[in-house]
């Protein structure tokens, strides 16, 4: 079984995470989401508007995802990878070159983002439309 690992916040999910995460398993048999903990985005400086209780049962409804685990920190993903026997590790190509360190637990493979959405413009869509 060749198993595929992708990490994200995955907040205010959209058709471009759906279309990553559809590819994703499309490289694979099982497909394994590393989901940013609340404290870990604290630790970022970022806010998500789900918690992460609430965007794990999303992302568990999704016929793609066969498995949620939870993201606590960035150094995690060697870990993860070899405890979860992962063959692949997929993110958008957002991020390119920043996890090719991977590559030596792995395939590492960075997946065109998904054109004209993405959570940070529905954020400003919101904030321009209720002004």
């Amino acid at each position: 079984m060749k198993k595929v690992i992708t990490y994200g916040t995955f907040d205010l999910l959209h058709w471009g995470h759906i279309n990553l995460l559809k590819r994703a398993k499309e490289l694979g048999d099982y497909l394994i989401v590393g989901l940013s903990t609340d404290e870990f985005n604290e630790q970022k400086m970022k806010k998500s508007y789900h918690s992460y209780e609430n965007r794990k049962l999303i992302l568990e409804s999704i016929r793609y995802v066969d498995e949620v685990i939870p993201e606590e920190s960035w150094d995690q993903k060697v870990r993860d990878i070899q405890e979860h026997d992962v063959d692949i590790f997929v993110m958008g190509d957002d991020w390119e070159g920043h996890f090719d360190f991977l590559k030596d637990y792995c395939q590492v493979i960075y997946l065109p983002r998904t054109i004209g959405i993405s959570t940070t413009k529905i954020k400003k869509d919101l904030m321009i439309k209720n002004g």
